[in-house]
Parts: C-alpha cells; structure tokens; sequence
C-alpha cells in the first residue's frame, strides 16, 4: 500500500504540471486556429515539423531515460557515474546531429519540401537538440524523486511559451508559423540554463564498460521508441506525402493536427502516470506481491482513462470551442484517437514485464509490428479516406502491439490483471458513448451536455460502488462508513 501511495502522489504531483501544463498550451490551439490564416495551411507545417522533431528527439535520447532508471536502481553502480555516462552519450549523439543539419540544411529542407524555408528546420533542429540534452536531467529528477522541481521546470517552460505567443500573435498581430518556432527555441534555451546547478553538483564520471552493457540494454529500447513514436506522428509525416492534392494537404492536415489537440488528454494521463509509475516498477521489482501492484496499477489506469475518455467526449460540445471553426471538420477522428491513446497506455503498462527480465527486444518488436500495420494503413487508405485513415490506423497499430504483448507476455511472465473487472468498465464506457451519440441533433447543446453529465455520473457511481466506495476516500470517508 505504501507503494501505491506514492504512486499516488507522484501521479498527483506529475500530472497537475501535465494536466495543468496541457490545459495551458490548450489556449495556443486556439491561438493558432483563430489567428493563423486556415488557407495558408501554416498549422498543418507546424504539426507536420513537430512530428519529425518528436521522432528525431526519440533518436537521439537512445532509450537512456529508461536505462538510467534501470542501472542507476543497480546496486552495481553509482547513480552519478549512470547519469554521467548516459550525458555522454546523448550529448556525442545531439552534436552529430546538429553538425549534419547546419552542413547539409540544403538539401535536406528541399527534400522535406521546406526548400523556402530552412530557417524553420535550423529553429527546430536546435531546440530538439536542447531537449534531448535536457531529456536526461529531467530523467534524473525522476530517479531521485524531485518531483516538484520536475514540475517546476515544466511549467515555467510553458508559462513562458504561452505568454511570448501571446505577445506575437495577439499584440504584434503577427500570423506566421515562422514565430512558433522562434519562440519554442527561445524558450527551451532558457530552460537548459536552470539544470547547470543540477548538473554542478553531479560527480562525474564516464564508465566505458558500463555504457557497453548500458547499451546492450538500450539499444532495443531505441528500436521500441522509434517505433513508438512512429505510432504517433507516422500519420502526420506520411500526410503530406501521399495526399493527392499537394495544395490542400497541409490545410487538411492543420484540420486533422488541431483537433487531435482535443484528444490529447489521454497522452496527458499516460505521460503524467509514466513519469510516476516507471521508477516504481523498477525498485519494487524484487518485492514479493510485485505482480499484483503491477495488476491493481493496470485496472486503476484503465478506469481512469475511460473516465477521462467520457468526459472529453460528454463536454465536445464545449471543447469544440478550443479550435477555429475553420478547423472543426475533424472533429469526428477525437474518439477514434482518444480510443488509440488509451491501447497506447495499455501497451506501456504491459510493457514492464520485459523491462524488469532485461528482454526489452520484445518491446522491439511488438512496437516494430504496431508500426507496420500503422504505416501500411495510412499509405493504403490516406489517398482515398484522408485523415480518417490517420485516425484509424493509431487504433490499428497500438492495438496490435498490445494484444501481442499481453498475450507472450502471459506466457513468459504472467501477471494476474483482472480481465472480467476490465471488461466491465470497457463495456460500460462503449455503450455509454454511443447513448451521448445517438442524442438528436435537434436537441441544445446545453440539453446534450445535462444528459451527458448525468451519464458521466453513471459511469463515476458505477466506479465508486465497484473500487472506490465512499468510506475510503480521505476526508469524506468517515461520514460514509455504511
């Protein structure tokens, strides 16, 4: 229980910066949509640069932030000397990367279709350069349980980002795609200066036979990453490529980025209960009643998430509102995309098995077949089906990887998750949501959202009297002891 009380807290902690943090970059999506021109298709650039820079950030990181986390829990080894040599590595790697950009800009931004503006990709490779630097810090923080500075750092990053696009877009009036880069580069570079006391007081020393064996441990993680992060902007890099009409594909593609923002509530949840969760797993890796903290954490994060899911779709007729009306003809693709998001963190939580017996080459492929069946949707289907074919083919690739890690990881080390309890709740949320769909459309959207809320509450009583009674909760608990 002590475990799952700081589960809990750290969760807490993580996700008021994430949820805060993603509430708060909510107000650009509006920002965006409401002051960058829809014709031009800058929003689609944007979404379409910010997904090759999550797939380059997962490059050059290397699959050091769980490695560190997995050696620096070894007893084997020092903390400072794991953090010092996993620094090394991604610091060598980040240096390569922004010598092949600044020596090869040319052709590079010609073949990405950006021969008109370079400047965009020097603005991005720069600040992705500066994140995977600060990636491993962040990492460390984790490690030693600093989970309010972790949050600190966060938010300063997005108070800061939020008001500078304020001041250029609101006050300035500027409209260009060209100053959401220069303001993410201006803010991720302040950032990195607040890890120099951090990085001061680290005791440094690189250990070339342990960045062997790190290595060995990383590089399937690297393979899963790429593949996973494939999962989730493959679509958005394959877009612009294989639409045939190149003049709309990146306002369409704008259209389709701007409202999976609405569905990123359930990256939010994941994120903030990965940041929580990892270093757990790892240190109660050799407690007795391991396997069923590992399956009471599955059946609270899946509840949870079904939750939000109802939520995000019981209020659309509120958080439409988030985005343009010029870019809310995609609406349709949030539950699509909210449904993928939560394989995705179904996935992750199946994920630990082969972490903790250092096979993570399981992860490898599982992740690698996901992203096939991924790709294979969106080059089929986007030419005729567009951003639908996008939306689906999340829920195709997370889906497989899923079902394949929980069905050999059964088999190589079984985890009692409680499958009829999980059942219900997916039962519970799909019929549920298609009652909010099947409200007519004569109906107000204020009458919509009372019905819905009230369904929500359903959905809320039936978690309460199932797992959560009311005798349990702090506070309120002792007036509800019958």
């Amino acid at each position: 229980m002590a475990n799952l009380k700081s589960l809990a807290k750290d969760t807490a902690i993580y996700g008021l910066s994430s949820i805060v943090g993603r509430f708060l970059n909510y107000l650009l999506v509006p920002l965006y949509t409401y002051y960058m021109p829809h014709e031009t298709g800058d929003y689609g650039v944007s979404t379409n640069i910010y997904a090759y820079t999550a797939l380059i950030l997962v490059l050059l990181t290397f699959g050091m932030e769980t490695t560190l986390f997995r050696f620096a829990n070894d007893e084997r080894y020092q903390p400072d000397t794991v953090f010092s040599t996993a620094m090394a590595t991604v610091g060598s790697l980040t240096a390569v990367f922004l010598l092949l950009i600044f020596g090869f800009i040319g052709s590079i931004s010609s073949a990405l279709g950006y021969a008109a503006h370079p400047d965009y990709l020097l603005m991005m490779a720069v600040v992705v350069a500066l994140d995977a630097l600060q990636a491993i810090p962040f990492s460390f923080l984790r490690f030693q349980k600093r989970a309010i500075r972790f949050a600190s750092l966060k938010m300063l990053f997005i108070l800061l980002n939020i008001a500078m696009n304020v001041i250029y877009f609101v006050v300035l009036g500027k409209t260009s795609v060209f100053y959401v880069f220069f303001i993410n580069l201006l803010c991720t570079g302040l950032i990195t200066f607040f890890f120099l006391p951090d990085l001061f007081r680290i005791h440094w020393k690189f250990d070339g036979q342990l960045l062997k064996t790190m290595f060995s441990y990383s590089w399937p993680i690297l393979i899963l990453g790429i593949a996973g992060i494939l999962n989730q902007v493959a679509d958005k890099i394959i877009f612009p490529l294989v639409y045939p009409d190149q003049s709309q594909a990146n306002v369409l593609l704008g259209d389709y980025g701007s409202c999976v923002k609405i569905a990123m509530i359930m990256a939010m949840i994941t994120q903030a209960f990965r940041y929580a969760y990892e270093p757990i797993v790892f240190a109660k890796s050799k407690d007795a009643d391991k396997t069923e903290y590992y399956a009471a954490a599955m059946k609270y994060f899946l509840i949870f998430t079904l939750l939000a899911f109802l939520c995000v779709m019981g209020w659309m007729p509120v958080l439409q509102y988030i985005i343009g009306e010029r870019y809310r003809e995609g609406l349709g693709v949030v539950p699509i995309v909210m449904a993928a998001e939560i394989m995705m963190g179904v996935y992750f939580n199946l994920s630990f098995w082969y972490k903790l017996i250092d096979k993570t080459i399981y992860g490898a492929w599982f992740s690698l077949a996901g992203c096939i069946v991924l790709f294979a949707v969106n080059i089929l289907f986007i030419p005729e089906y567009g951003y639908w074919a996008c939306a689906w083919g999340g829920v195709a690739g997370y889906g497989t990887a899923m079902v394949l890690s929980y069905i050999i990881g059964q088999q190589k080390n079984p985890i009692p998750y409680p499958m009829k309890d999980l059942a219900i709740y997916v039962l519970a949320t799909a019929v549920l949501f298609v009652v909010m769909q099947l409200l007519p459309d004569s109906w107000s959207d204020f009458l919509k959202l009372c019905v819905n809320t009230l369904l929500i509450a359903l959905f809320a009583a039936l978690i309460v009297k199932r797992d959560f009674p009311l005798s349990r909760i702090p506070i309120i608990g002792k007036y509800c002891k019958h």
